[in-house]
């Protein structure tokens, strides 16, 4: 039981076994160090030394997407919290439950530039979904209980708690979690029964339905995924998810059309810009999504169910918004389609079944494989071969084209195993993402589908690998490229190669094994299947370096600023038009 006066490190630490927290990630500085001494003291919470405080919040972050648990950072004042800037942006964007305690110099000094002081508090206020600065030790316990419940409710974000030095160090009073209530932060998860018999009716009488969902559903829970799934049976409509949303509908289901947007798949894509009626479920319409805006699903009646009220009507005019958890919802959705006996026309449904399957057989995914050279394509599909059917891998990627040909073609049938960092693209983020999936699932297999760009960025973090023993496994998309800039500047920029070319790339296989790691390579076709068959029973962690062809260019792709059914199929393709005004293929 806890005492009632403590220091204020103390309170720290107690709250968080309170709070749950089995694992923290951070690096120590001269303003955090009265926590890092009472850290010293205990067992109930343990520290992850990372290499660098951006490493730390993106641990954070694969920690909590694969467990749904709240992550937690700690770092110290000044540079400490500058280097975490671009990490709880990433958690805000796409909606990561954090904490994030962050030293700060004694309160006396806080506005008179002391040594490594920052304006904590300004600089991220617009990167947290809330901040604090905590000044009187008494309100220290009452603030942390406080940012664990604003991190984990309504739409999850990143929460800051700045502690000035003399707060640690100061005596308090402890209360526990259960004592204290949020005063006004309370978010509905009851959707509205008027907005929700209005969304069944607009989809009961629908010819052309979609569904379509995102992070908002693996952030609810499971039970959200699995009543997605539920409404998608009982109903017989189509499923599309964005890049965040995958996972949360079985990639096996038939009713499901692959990933929407930029570069998602042909028959999505159509489906979205030829449906009549349109359920947004845990989805933001951001713009990688939604293409064009004004011709963005030109002929659909569109609902839109979200926990965040802000997001309802922001990029897109919706005629139902349902504000509220998407499991809740949904639950109430489904008994409001069986009471009602709902029957969409079925003739209408089984034709917009027929247009969809004639999409599908455009088969947009194809590539032209090679018996001499790796395509990236090639190498993530028999990743997926070599693995499917397991339940314990969880793959994290880096950003760009390696990240879209891994959602392309690594199917996932749960949600919470895919971490990706979606809304900001932050190149760095799946080594770090990954070492925090394999603190959270210590006999997973957990990999990283990474670009040799990206993964340069937070490769510092393999030396936490090292220390902590963790077999977290690298499988390396090498095509000596920032890829994704490159296909851009082919496409648009006249194949004008700026600054895109990696002409001074250190040997992965020996940079692996400097830091007590196992580096393989394949450079053929032939050698990918050994090599990940090798890197997958490797006890130990493993850069597995596959040289790819760096020409390939990553397909589907809508260009910026055109519409769905402007998609580009492959490099000889200028531009798909092929739907009619009412939204059907022109045969």
């Amino acid at each position: 039981m806890a005492k009632d006066r403590m220091s204020g490190a103390e309170i720290v630490l107690q709250a968080l076994k309170d709070q749950g927290v089995s694992h923290i990630f951070g690096y120590p500085g001269g303003a955090v160090l009265p926590i890092y001494d009472a850290l010293f003291g205990q067992n109930d919470v343990q520290h992850i030394l990372v290499r660098q405080e951006g490493g730390a919040v993106h641990a954070a972050e694969g920690y909590a997407r694969s467990t749904g648990k709240v992550g937690v950072v700690l770092v110290t004042s000044g540079p400490g919290v500058t280097n975490s800037v671009t990490g709880l942006t990433d958690a805000l964007m796409d909606s990561i439950p954090l904490v994030c305690i962050t030293g700060q110099v004694p309160t006396h000094l806080i506005g008179n530039d002391a040594f490594q002081e920052c304006d904590t508090t300004g600089i991220t206020r617009p990167c947290t979904k809330h901040n604090y600065l905590v000044k009187n030790v008494d309100d220290l316990a009452r603030v942390l209980h406080e940012a664990f419940h604003v991190a984990r409710s309504g739409r999850p974000g990143p929460v800051l708690v700045d502690l000035p030095k003399d707060i640690q160090i100061a005596i308090g009073s402890y209360i526990p979690p259960a004592r204290v209530v949020h005063k006004s932060y309370k978010p509905r998860l009851k959707g509205d029964p008027v907005q929700i018999k209005r969304a069944v009716e607009i989809l009961a009488q629908a010819k052309r339905p979609l569904i379509y969902a995102g992070g908002g559903v693996v952030n609810s829970g499971p039970a959200a995924a699995q009543l997605l799934a539920q409404f998608a049976r009982v109903s017989g409509f189509p499923v599309t998810l964005t890049l965040m949303g995958l996972g949360a509908f079985p990639a096996s289901d038939p009713r499901f059309l692959g990933m929407l947007g930029m570069h998602g798949t042909y028959e999505a894509n159509l489906a979205m810009h030829g449906c009549d009626a349109m359920i947004a479920i845990g989805s933001r319409f951001d713009d990688r999504i939604t293409g064009k805006l004004a011709a963005f699903s030109p002929h659909s009646r569109k609902i839109h169910i979200d926990v965040d009220p802000s997001s309802i009507n922001k990029n897109v005019p919706v005629e139902v918004g349902i504000v509220g958890d998407v499991a809740h919802v949904l639950e109430d959705l489904i008994k409001f389609w069986k009471s009602t006996q709902a029957k969409p026309d079925a003739k209408a449904l089984k034709a917009w079944w027929g247009q969809i399957d004639g999409w599908r057989a455009r088969d947009c995914l194809r590539y032209q494989n090679s018996e001499t050279i790796i395509k990236p394509q090639y190498a993530i599909q028999r990743l997926y071969e070599l693995t499917k059917g397991r339940d314990d891998v969880f793959v994290t990627t880096e950003v760009g084209q390696h990240q879209m040909w891994a959602a392309q073609f690594f199917k996932f049938e749960k949600p919470n195993h895919w971490l990706t960092s979606g809304g900001l693209g932050t190149m760095g983020y799946g080594l770090p993402a990954a070492m925090g999936v394999q603190i959270a699932h210590p006999k997973a297999l957990v990999v990283d589908i990474a670009g040799e760009a990206s993964i340069l960025m937070n490769i510092q973090e393999m030396s936490t690998i090292a220390q902590y023993r963790l077999p977290v496994k690298v499988f390396l998309i090498n095509n000596q490229y920032m890829g994704m800039v490159r296909q851009w500047q082919e496409l648009i920029h006249g194949g004008r190669y700026s600054e895109s070319y990696m002409d001074s790339l250190p040997d992965f296989v020996k940079l692996a094994e400097s830091f007590g790691a196992v580096g393989l390579r394949a450079t053929k076709p032939s050698e990918v299947d050994g090599v990940i068959k090798a890197m997958i029973e490797c006890p130990k962690a493993v850069i597995a370096d596959i040289m790819v062809d760096p020409k390939e260019n990553c397909f589907p792709m809508i260009p910026s600023g055109a519409a769905h059914n402007e998609m580009l199929l492959g490099p000889a393709d200028k531009r798909e038009q092929p739907i009619s005004e009412d939204g059907m293929v022109l045969v």
